[in-house]
């Protein structure tokens, strides 16, 4: 189910007017008190800087479990043309028409694998699931049925390797379904809030222009971790290179 976290731009147009309201907000706060005395600035000046320090801290961390998961997301893509590609030749170790029919099968299920990778929206998602557990049923029953009929160590290599297929596609999917926490979002945006409060009430000079500039900056670190993090909505997305490339392989044999 998409979210609002899917579409990076949404995240940076929010964050960005909420940063900057915040701002606006400790500027109006500042102006209606008094100044600070000398003492009580510095105190305030070093609240100021570990807020920010904590801030850029979390949002490094954000930035690093979103890499960590589009870097697992880029391996399960590979296993999975492995996986594949093997079964596909272990298709020979079963009778001839049970191989013929298992290498068709997985034909279609590597374009489904490869839609998968490549399709946005989510009702042709939604089918391109339904798709590949029916055609998962049936690469199974094509391999349980040779193996019942000839329960030998050779055709259970190739059940075996048609095992590998199915785990793979369920990797896959865990990895996809695998995100930033809510709770991580919310803490970085709490973060943000305070931080821009704190500079917007620091703030001696009436420039409007100063206290924009730090809800743009991170307001464009939000909008990176949220696109890297983003499987389908963002821009920087895992094709699936090896897929395709094993799809034009078997296409040529």
């Amino acid at each position: 189910m998409s979210t609002a976290l899917d579409s990076p731009l949404v995240v940076f147009a929010v964050s960005l007017v909420v940063q900057w309201l915040s701002a606006y907000l400790g500027y109006f706060l500042r102006r209606e008190r008094q100044s600070l005395s000398k003492d009580a600035h510095d105190d305030f000046d070093t609240v100021q800087t570990a807020s920010l320090t904590l801030l850029a801290l979390i949002i490094g961390f954000s930035f690093s479990m979103a890499v960590t998961r589009y870097d697992q997301r880029k391996n399960y893509e590979e296993a999975e043309a492995n996986a594949i590609g093997t079964e596909y030749l272990r298709a020979n170790l079963l009778p001839v028409e049970d191989a013929a029919r298992v290498r068709e099968l997985l034909k279609g299920y590597l374009d489904q694998r490869i839609s998968f990778y490549q399709d946005r929206e989510e009702r042709q998602v939604s089918q391109i699931d339904s798709d590949t557990a029916k055609l998962q049923v049936e690469l199974w029953s094509s391999v349980f049925g040779a193996a019942d009929q000839r329960p030998t160590a050779v055709v259970a290599l190739a059940v075996s390797g048609m095992n590998d297929v199915l785990n793979s596609q369920g990797y896959t999917q865990a990895a996809w379904w695998n995100r930033i926490p809510i709770a991580a979002w919310g803490l970085m945006g709490l973060m943000a809030i305070c931080s821009n409060l704190l500079l917007g009430y620091g703030e001696r000079r009436r420039s409007m222009l100063l206290l924009l500039v730090l809800p743009v900056i991170i307001s464009i670190a939000f909008l990176l971790i949220a696109d890297i993090d983003s499987p389908r909505g963002g821009i920087i997305r895992v094709h699936p290179h090896n897929l395709i490339a094993l799809s034009q392989s078997i296409k040529v044999r």
